[in-house]
């Protein structure tokens, strides 16, 4: 797992380079400054544009995983489990720069509230018999109180995610963590995730007009996650395979990790949460939210093709094999 869980940083490091890139590039050439008044209803400085650095950083699992599943159904499994590492850690990371630079802190007691909700959390999920109600009441407190606390409250969920046991406990058949997944996982998936998705958006596709997509904060966030994760992806591959020794899953080759670092690009959902926390401008940020929806839709469409002809590749070269 080490060659993924390095790719993810070197995944996050490229797109805010390359954001902030463009959009300092844009600003020396006076490039997109009318857009920027129509758009946002006034110029705003460099140092306001450069402050969505982030959001280009994060992956969106079920996204990228959706893209997999649906163009590349005969490829390895050593690519979904490549993938989804990558993605889970690049999520974890995400959240971990929301909680450094966009969250500020407040009374102390808050945090005690939390170590609290935090050990009563271990507590009851190691029990014999877990009281499910009084499990979820603790959820709801935990994120609370990390809200009141002033980080965002996305942290309650890594927090009580690490605290679950993910080994055997009285003899139960199956790793307790891995149980509670598969039954949070259809809720996750079918209503959390399509709330979110839903309220954190935030584009009114009505006031939409063509100057939009010139805007240099969407150009800069569509470079950023089509070219910069995948670049960022598949340079530090190569560095880790050529300098560190690590290996590729399943012999395959660095450039076979390609399409599916570019599905990597798809960052919808934790991108959209920092568009919404990087810019205090309502203009600015329902500007980066639509550039991350088309960044992402762009990453999807690339990924799906390239995802799709590996497929076919390696469809061919095993009907080789078997003649």
């Amino acid at each position: 797992a080490a060659m993924p869980m390095i790719c993810a940083v070197g995944g996050m490091i490229v797109p805010p380079l390359l954001f902030v890139a463009t959009v300092t590039v844009f600003s020396e050439l006076h490039a997109g400054q009318e857009i920027m008044r129509l758009t946002s209803g006034a110029l705003p400085s460099l140092d306001m544009v450069r402050d969505g650095w982030a959001i280009p950083t994060a992956t969106d699992i079920a996204f990228s995983l959706a893209v997999l599943a649906l163009f590349a159904k005969t490829l390895p499994h050593a690519l979904r489990a490549f993938l989804m590492t990558l993605a889970t850690v690049d999520d974890l990371l995400g959240i971990a720069l929301i909680a450094v630079f966009f969250s500020s802190l407040n009374a102390w007691y808050w945090f005690a509230g939390v170590v609290a909700c935090g050990l009563v959390w271990t507590t009851l999920v190691r029990l014999k018999r877990v009281p499910w109600p009084l499990v979820v009441i603790v959820g709801v407190m935990a994120w609370i109180m990390m809200y009141e606390a002033g980080v965002h409250p996305t942290l309650a969920g890594v927090m009580v995610g690490l605290l679950t046991p993910a080994h055997l406990v009285h003899g139960e058949q199956t790793l307790r963590a891995e149980r509670y997944r598969e039954k949070i996982q259809p809720v996750s998936a079918l209503l959390a995730l399509p709330i979110f998705a839903l309220f954190a958006t935030g584009v009114h596709f009505e006031t939409l007009t063509w100057e939009l997509f010139f805007s240099p904060i969407l150009i800069a966030i569509t470079i950023a996650l089509v070219v910069g994760k995948p670049v960022g992806i598949m340079v530090t591959a190569w560095i880790s395979k050529r300098v560190l020794g690590l290996k590729v899953p399943d012999g395959l080759r660095v450039v076979d990790l390609m399409p599916t670092a570019c599905a990597c690009g798809i960052g919808f959902t934790v991108s959209l949460l920092i568009a919404s926390l990087a810019y205090s401008d309502a203009d600015l940020s329902a500007e980066a939210r639509f550039g991350v929806l088309v960044a992402s839709i762009i990453a999807a469409g690339v990924s799906g093709f390239l995802l799709s002809m590996q497929s076919k590749h390696m469809e061919e070269e095993l009907d080789e094999v078997e003649d």
